[in-house]
C-alpha cells in the first residue's frame, strides 16, 4: 500500500480529514523549503504538494506565479526538488509527498529518468497541471511502473463522462477544483461542492480533495465536512511573500496558520 493510501486509511479510521499543504520547492530560498516541509508536518498536515518551479505556470494565479519566479530566481529546477525530497526523506518516511508541476520539466528529463529518480528520492504522487488524461497514457504509465500515483485534476465544469474518464485513470486521490478560474480565487460555495463531490464520488472510491479558494480555518473546517482532503495553497504562499528574507518567521508563521486550520479541521471532525 502506498504512502498517499495509508494516510487515507489511517485518517479515515480515526475520522480526519487530510490536510494537504502547497508550498513551492526554493520559495523564498533553497535552504527554507525542507525545514519547512517538516514544520507543515508537526503542525499538522497529512500530505505535501510540493511545486515545481516552472515559467509559465498557466494554472497558476499571481501570488503562486511569483512563488515561481522567485524560485526560478534561486536556480531551483526539477532535479533541485528531487535533492529536497530526498533530504525530507531522510527524517519522514511516512508523509506523502507529491509534486505538482507542468509537463515541460518531466519531458525534458526524460519519462523514466524522473520516475525512476523520483520513486528513488521519496516522490509518491505527481499532479501534471497541463496534461489531461487523453494525453497522460505514456507518462501515467511510467509513473505506474515506479510506484507513483498519477493525480488528475476535476473542475466545476467536467461532465460526467470526463468525471469518470479521469476517475479511471487517477490513482491515489482525485483533487477537486472547486473554483473557475486560476487558483487564488475565492468566493467557494461550499454547497456546490458538496453537490460535485457526490457526482465524482459514483464514479471513484479514491478519497477526493478539493482545493483553490481555501484560505482561512472557517473555510477548511466546511469543506472538511464534504471533502476526504482540504488542498490549502495559496494561502500558505502569499504569507511565504509577506515573509521573504525573513527564514525565521516563516517557519514559524506558516505552521501556525496551518496548525490553525488543523484545528478548525479536528474540531468538525470531533463533532460529527
Amino acid at each position: 500500500m502506498s504512502r498517499i493510501a495509508k494516510t487515507f486509511a489511517r485518517l479515515k479510521e480515526r475520522r480526519r480529514k487530510a490536510l494537504v499543504t502547497f508550498v513551492t520547492a526554493g520559495d523564498p530560498d533553497r535552504d527554507t523549503t525542507v525545514p519547512l516541509l517538516h514544520a507543515l508536518v508537526r503542525a499538522g498536515a497529512d500530505i505535501l504538494e510540493l511545486g515545481v518551479p516552472f515559467s509559465d505556470p498557466m494554472a497558476d494565479g499571481p501570488v503562486i506565479q511569483r512563488a515561481s519566479e522567485r524560485a526560478l530566481k534561486n536556480h531551483v529546477a526539477l532535479r533541485d526538488v528531487l535533492k529536497m525530497v530526498e533530504e525530507f526523506r531522510a527524517k519522514d518516511n511516512n508523509t506523502p509527498v507529491v509534486l505538482m508541476g507542468y509537463l515541460n520539466p518531466f519531458e525534458v528529463m526524460g519519462y523514466s529518468a524522473f520516475a525512476e529518480a523520483a520513486a528513488s528520492a521519496g516522490v509518491d504522487g505527481v499532479i501534471t497541471v497541463d496534461v489531461p488524461p487523453e494525453e497522460a497514457e505514456e507518462f501515467s504509465s511510467v509513473l505506474h511502473d515506479h510506484g507513483l500515483d498519477p493525480i488528475f485534476l476535476l473542475a466545476p465544469t467536467s461532465t460526467e463522462e470526463r468525471i469518470k474518464l479521469i476517475s479511471q485513470a487517477a490513482r491515489g486521490f482525485v483533487y477537486y477544483v472547486s473554483l473557475r478560474g486560476v487558483t487564488g480565487a475565492s468566493n467557494l460555495d461550499v454547497a456546490a461542492v458538496a453537490d460535485k463531490l457526490k457526482a465524482i464520488r459514483a464514479h471513484t472510491m479514491l478519497p477526493v480533495g478539493v482545493g483553490f479558494g481555501i484560505n482561512n480555518p472557517q473555510t477548511a473546517a466546511a469543506v472538511a465536512v464534504v471533502a476526504d482532503a482540504v488542498v490549502v495553497g495559496s494561502a500558505l504562499v502569499s504569507r511565504i511573500a509577506d515573509l521573504v528574507g525573513q527564514p525565521e518567521r516563516i517557519l514559524k508563521d506558516i505552521p501556525q496558520f496551518v496548525a490553525r486550520l488543523r484545528s478548525a479541521m479536528d474540531q468538525v471532525g470531533a463533532a460529527a
